[in-house]
Parts: C-alpha cells; sequence; structure tokens
C-alpha cells in the first residue's frame, strides 16, 4: 500500500511545479505580445533564434503552445512546423444533398471548409436521387500518402462522377488531378495497400457490364503524382458490384467483402506481392459486422453496427477481441484510424474513440450547423497560407 505521507509530498511537489509552469507561461505571453518589431516578426524564445526556437517548441504539444500566445498560435499552423493530425471529411447538406469538403481542425475545435474541387464542369456528386428515395449513392475517397483522395461518385444521370482521381493536399491546401482511370466507375470496392498505392476493383459505369465488373486496377507512386493506373488480377465474378465497398489495406495486403452489414458476405483478400487472390479466413470473416478499418495498415479494427462494439483483429487466433462497446457506436456507416484513434461516422455524426488511452476514451465530434457527416479521414493540419512565419531548419 503506498504510504499516504509520500503521496501527500508527490502532490504538494506537482502543485509546485503547475504553478511555476503556469507563472513561466503567462510570462511569455506577456512578452510576446508586446515584442512586436517593426519587421512584424516576433521572437519565439527570447534569446534564442526562431529556427532554435522552432526546434524547441516541435517538441511541446500543440494543444500547449495554441493555449499560450498569438505568436505561437500562428506557429503551428506554417508551412514549416510539424503538422498534427485533424479530422478530414465529406459532409451532406441536410436542407438541399449538397456534398461539401470540411476539416476539424481538434486544437481549436473549429470546422473549415477546403477550397473547392477544380472542375469544369463543376462537380454534380449525389447521394440521393427522387426515384430512389430510400437508396444513397456512395461518395468513395481514401487517405493515403498524407493526401484525400477522391475516387468515385455518382451524378444525377447515374453516370460515374470522376474520370480521373481527384487529391487534395493539405499542407498545400490545394486540389489536383491524378492519371485517368482506366474504366470509370461507381459503386465499386476502394483501398489503399503500403500507404502509396490506391486500388479499385469491381462497380459499375453507367450501366453493369461484366468485365468492368470483374476488373481490378491500381496506381503506385501516389506520393509523387506520378504513374498511371495499370489492372492487376481480376475478380472471378461480379458479385463486389453489389455495394459500395471500403478495401481495407492490411499488411501489403486487401481485405473486402462483398456486401455490407451484419449478413452473410463473402470475404477475399488481394496479396499485393503475389497479385493473387484468396478467401478471406472464417474468424475474419465471421467478425465483419460493420465498417473496418486498419490503423497504420497494421492493426485491423471492425464496428459491429448493431450492438455498437468496437473490435480489435487477432491474426493469431484469427478472431476478433472486445476494445469497447457503447451505444454511441450502434448504426456505425463509416470508419477511418489514425494517430491512435479510430474516427465513426454514426448517425450523421462523429465518433472518435482513443485505443492508445488507457482505459479507452470515447467522444463525439458534431458536425457543422445543417450537415451531416458521409466519410471521415484523419490526415495531416491544413497550413495557414496567410502565415509567413520567419522560422526555417
Amino acid at each position: 500500500m503506498a504510504n499516504p505521507i509520500q503521496q501527500s509530498e508527490t502532490a504538494s511537489t506537482n502543485t509546485a511545479k503547475r504553478q511555476r509552469l503556469s507563472g513561466h507561461l503567462h510570462n511569455h505571453r506577456q512578452k510576446a505580445e508586446h515584442q512586436q518589431t517593426d519587421d512584424n516578426t516576433v521572437d519565439l524564445l527570447p534569446g534564442l533564434p526562431n529556427h532554435i526556437a522552432q526546434i524547441c517548441l516541435s517538441l511541446v504539444n500543440p494543444s500547449l503552445l495554441f493555449s499560450v500566445c498569438h505568436s505561437w498560435r500562428r506557429l503551428i499552423y506554417s508551412p514549416s512546423f510539424p503538422p498534427f493530425l485533424s479530422l478530414y471529411t465529406i459532409l451532406s447538406s441536410t436542407d438541399n444533398n449538397l456534398i461539401k469538403f470540411f476539416s476539424f481542425d481538434p486544437i481549436s475545435s473549429s470546422w473549415e471548409l477546403l477550397p473547392p474541387p477544380p472542375a469544369d464542369p463543376p462537380l454534380r456528386l449525389i447521394l440521393r436521387h427522387p426515384s430512389f428515395i430510400s437508396r444513397r449513392f456512395p461518395v468513395q475517397s481514401v487517405s493515403v500518402a498524407g493526401r484525400l483522395v477522391l475516387l468515385a461518385a455518382t451524378t444525377d444521370n447515374f453516370s460515374p462522377a470522376l474520370s480521373r482521381p481527384l487529391i487534395f493536399e493539405p499542407l498545400s491546401r490545394k486540389w489536383t488531378f491524378g492519371p485517368p482511370l482506366t474504366a470509370p466507375r461507381r459503386w465499386c470496392a476502394a483501398g489503399t495497400v503500403n500507404n502509396n498505392t490506391v486500388y479499385v476493383a469491381s462497380g459499375v459505369g453507367s450501366e453493369f457490364f461484366d468485365d468492368v465488373a470483374k476488373s481490378v486496377e491500381k496506381w503506385e507512386k501516389v506520393e509523387g503524382l506520378k504513374g498511371k493506373w495499370e489492372k492487376v488480377e481480376g475478380l472471378k465474378d461480379g458479385k463486389f458490384s453489389r455495394d459500395a465497398i471500403d478495401a481495407v489495406g492490411w499488411r501489403g495486403k486487401l481485405c473486402m467483402v462483398n456486401m455490407k452489414g451484419d449478413t452473410a458476405k463473402e470475404g477475399i483478400i488481394y496479396d499485393s506481392e503475389e497479385n493473387m487472390w484468396q478467401d478471406m479466413p472464417d474468424g475474419m470473416l465471421a467478425g465483419w459486422k460493420g465498417p473496418v478499418t486498419a490503423m497504420n495498415e497494421e492493426t485491423m479494427y471492425v464496428v459491429d453496427e448493431v450492438k455498437g462494439a468496437l473490435r480489435k483483429y487477432d491474426p493469431v487466433r484469427d478472431d476478433w477481441q472486445n476494445v469497447i462497446e457503447s451505444d454511441n457506436l450502434k448504426g456505425a456507416q463509416q470508419i477511418g484510424s489514425g494517430g491512435g484513434r479510430v474516427c465513426v461516422i454514426c448517425g450523421g455524426g462523429i465518433v472518435v474513440v482513443d485505443v492508445a488511452a488507457e482505459p479507452v476514451k470515447l467522444w463525439v465530434v458534431d458536425p457543422p450547423n445543417g450537415f451531416e457527416a458521409v466519410t471521415v479521414h484523419i490526415l495531416p493540419r491544413m497550413s495557414k497560407s496567410e502565415i509567413n512565419f520567419p522560422v526555417s531548419l
């Protein structure tokens, strides 16, 4: 049993440390706010060159820097400062079904609209159509190489909305185009492997064609925005064109099932090194009862959309282990992961689960008023182009 006197001494010491730290931060805040120079620059840490100060400050949690002073707040958004992770979402307007791209900054707890994608004519992506009121049309995107890649969607005339991918680079705040797809499609499977290769499989074009429904193509070298789409080993049939599927990259392989939800389904795995498909292990398939993600393409998580249980896959035992169960996770629709957190779209909002914490923590991020979340990804925060902070390494 711990000595209560030692506990009291430790508590007093910690309180004194916090008071000293608070005093230092208060003094720095006052100095930083009054040390503006003629060229509108400020010393990050008095007595140190800014490029040395930046190295020191980069070791501090950005949330602490944000709360101290304006100069440090500007610093963490400058292009030269190591970026923290943010949420990137596709949101749908609840009034007119319009689709917008947003980023959520966890440090300032604020939403920001992304620049509009370049398109001529403008993109016309639909989620619903009057002829199919109960049917939701997917907008498929992946996160790869620190970028958001928009791959497939449907137009109001039921055609593929994209003939080539649209890529958003957060640090430059710019959209660019990827190489033309061999077969533009919708209702397809989309995923990534090794954080630099994008795959699309199956799906349909304006109409169903068996050769498209069985085809698979990949785009390598996403990071350098080079290369082209190449066909790889195809599927044995067109069963995977029934639903829009997240093909999950996991340990150099691509895992996917042909149906969403807690229903009987068929599962297959693509080995990117061997260029071949194989059946999914029984245990993995049996527990695939909702959206699935793989943290850093290494640890696979699923949300049982009926029970609201987040589970982690154990490849040795070929089964899924409970991580946390919550009513907030019931009805899970889409999932993303990164930085030790799993983010789940549920009921138009975003449930964040910190799986690295002990115990595991869960909270909800509400979308902007009048919008509901469609997809979520975790990527580096956007730089703020108006900031030209005088620091360099």
